[in-house]
């Protein structure tokens, strides 16, 4: 995973910081950039990286949507809560401000976390979230990228790398992260629909 998606990120990033196609938002349909839902299950008690294998094993095999679901919401809880009282407390503090739309807030206060927990990955992947909405892609991708150093299976951080190369207008590397999205969430939201419509896009062109 390290050695196919870092090399990529680094060449975007320069790609990224020369232009911006101004047509982008008119591209093919991206998906929405997945986020934890509001609430989320408790999950004590065993070793947090057991319980993300046993998830993500069963997250391949759910038999249907609501069932995948549920599944997901668990691998949030599990990716959500820090070992930092600090850094948890402070994370609900930037919730509360991107509900209030206080987006500059939000994104000092994970810097904070950030410095304080650097091993937290969904700290990282909240701030590629806010840095992507404001249009901040380069620094969206690099966020992108600490988060899949620390665990490649991060569908949603896979899902807002393939839209951030959809929208530059690299539909074959947006189809081969979604498809690698899929690998990991084969039911993750609206992303069959698109990978198949990609699929017709690339297919036959010169590239």
């Amino acid at each position: 995973m390290r050695a196919r998606f870092l090399p990529l990120l680094l060449a975007v990033l320069s790609a990224a910081a020369i232009a911006w196609p101004g047509n982008a938002f008119a591209q093919a349909q991206t998906p929405k950039w997945v986020e934890p839902p509001d609430k989320l299950p408790n999950v004590q008690g065993a070793d947090p990286t057991r319980n993300l294998d046993f998830l993500f094993g069963a997250l391949k095999v759910a038999p249907d949507d609501e069932s995948a679901k549920a599944i997901e919401s668990r691998i949030w809880a599990l990716w959500v809560i820090s070992e930092s009282d600090t850094a948890n407390l402070l994370m609900t503090r930037v919730k509360t401000a991107v509900d209030g739309k206080e987006t500059e807030l939000a994104l000092k206060l994970l810097d904070s976390i950030i410095k304080i927990r650097p091993d937290y990955t969904e700290a990282w992947n909240r701030r590629a979230t806010l840095r992507f909405m404001n249009k901040e892609f380069g620094k969206s991708l690099a966020d992108i990228r600490e988060v899949l150093r620390r665990e490649p299976r991060h569908f949603g951080a896979l899902s807002g790398l393939g839209q951030i190369m959809q929208q530059l207008g690299d539909e074959k590397r947006a189809l081969e992260i979604y498809r690698r999205a899929l690998e990991v969430h084969p039911r993750l939201e609206r992303l069959p629909d698109l990978v198949k419509t990609l699929q017709e896009k690339v297919e036959g062109q010169d590239i």
